[in-house]
């Protein structure tokens, strides 16, 4: 197979972010984002990573994803990167939900379309916009395989014990309620390259991942293979987030409503939009939450004390499950630049072998490492998350595997 780059695209509602890589090399030719589609004045910023590694950017109207991947096209073809280029291999998608069905990354046909079009209702937020991203791709590519990569595909390995919720069986199955578990492509890259930062094969080793950005979630993964993670149904449920709240009873929502009159739509822009740290304090950033704590302020401090005790709730609880952890891996924005949130997390767990050293944990790197010292029994690891390499291996991989079968055949 010599064609070697993939075009990874990421569709939200109103957006698209993307970036070619060759997989030759795992190296970036170009990155990029297009957002704000559909409105007055949309804005595309393209750079491409050789030459003078300049950025592009157009503020104009850009009415649709058509349109917006029309644009992307264009900018590729500027720097000889373009969509008709016999070196790209194949576009993989990020699609966030894959319900049961999708274990692996899959070529997209029309079946595939279909199952993704009826999970819906349980992304109604994101495999829309996936589906209009896929399809617009198919129309100016149609010859190219196109692959989904799936953000629950890494959680399908739970067991029945930990994916099952305690509800009637027939309801829950009438109506795909399980926990499904989201960020799947970080918690695979992540707990793979922990495995080789600590030498050793991924079968081999114990992680709690802890992905921590906007959203954040936990993964038990014992093997290479997750075992439980925090996001249930939706990424809703689990650890405190930027705006979402995790883990409540949910007989707060019955009382919501019965108490203070408020619909299931109020109710859902409260817990998804309105609370985790945001609605405890005001603040979702966690650089600002630390700034007003070093300043006194109660409200931030008391924000940052229930995220820290969720996370250490969680660490406990996937310790209990994966029985041995050689391991805990802290990811994305917050994991990867909040010492303090490091340190708060595993300090007083010293009698589970967990620790960090305060000189190792300061520095900043965009290099995985690791930060706990030497005599602890379990290391403690700063390792950045890549979803768009590992979208990308994973669809080079398979586009390489059903080329080589075709000359096998």
């Amino acid at each position: 197979m010599t064609a070697t780059r993939i075009l990874v695209l990421n569709s939200g509602s109103s957006s698209v972010k993307y970036q070619l890589l060759d997989m030759s090399d795992n190296s970036r030719l170009a990155v990029g984002l297009v957002e704000r589609i559909g409105e007055e004045t949309s804005r595309l910023k393209h750079t491409p990573l050789a030459g003078d590694g300049r950025s592009r950017e157009q503020n104009r109207p850009i009415a649709d994803h058509d349109e917006a991947l029309k644009a992307v096209a264009e900018e590729l073809s500027q720097d000889g990167l373009g969509l008709d280029s016999p070196e790209l291999a194949a576009i993989g998608h990020r699609v966030v939900h894959g319900g049961k069905r999708f274990t692996q990354p899959t070529v997209i046909d029309d079946a595939v379309l279909k199952e993704v079009e009826r999970l819906i209702p349980v992304a109604p937020l994101h495999n829309p916009a996936n589906l209009t991203g896929i399809r617009t791709a198919m129309s100016l590519r149609p010859d190219l395989p196109q692959v989904a990569v799936f953000d629950t595909a890494f959680h399908t390995t739970m067991p029945e014990s930990a994916a099952r919720y305690a509800i009637d069986v027939e309801t829950a199955d009438a109506h795909r309620i399980r926990r499904y578990g989201f960020h799947g492509t970080s918690h695979a890259y992540v707990s793979r390259k922990t495995a080789e930062l600590l030498g050793k094969r991924p079968e081999d080793v114990n992680v709690i991942v802890l992905h921590l950005g906007n959203g954040a979630s936990a993964s038990a993964v014992r093997g290479g293979m997750c075992v439980d993670t925090s996001m249930g149904l939706t990424p809703l449920e689990g650890l405190v987030m930027g705006t979402r709240s995790g883990d409540v009873d949910p007989a707060v929502i019955f009382h919501l409503m019965r108490v203070a009159g408020m619909s299931a739509d109020e109710i859902d822009v409260l817990l998804n939009k309105k609370s985790g740290l945001i609605g405890l304090c005001g603040d979702n950033d966690m650089r600002e939450i630390r700034r007003r704590i070093g300043e006194g302020d109660e409200a931030a401090r008391l924000a940052f004390d229930i995220y820290v005790h969720r996370l250490k709730k969680y660490i406990g609880a996937y310790y209990a499950v994966l029985g041995r952890v050689d391991a805990v891996a802290f990811t994305a924005g917050v994991g990867e630049n909040a010492a303090p949130v490091r340190e708060a997390a595993v300090a007083g767990l010293e009698e589970l072998g967990l620790a960090v050293d305060g000189a190792l944990n300061a520095v900043r790197s965009d290099e995985p490492r690791i930060v706990s010292p030497e005599y602890a029994r379990v290391a403690v690891a700063v390792v950045p998350t890549d979803e768009e390499l590992e979208i990308a291996r994973q669809t080079y991989a398979l586009v390489a595997n059903r080329a080589g079968d075709r000359q096998e055949n």
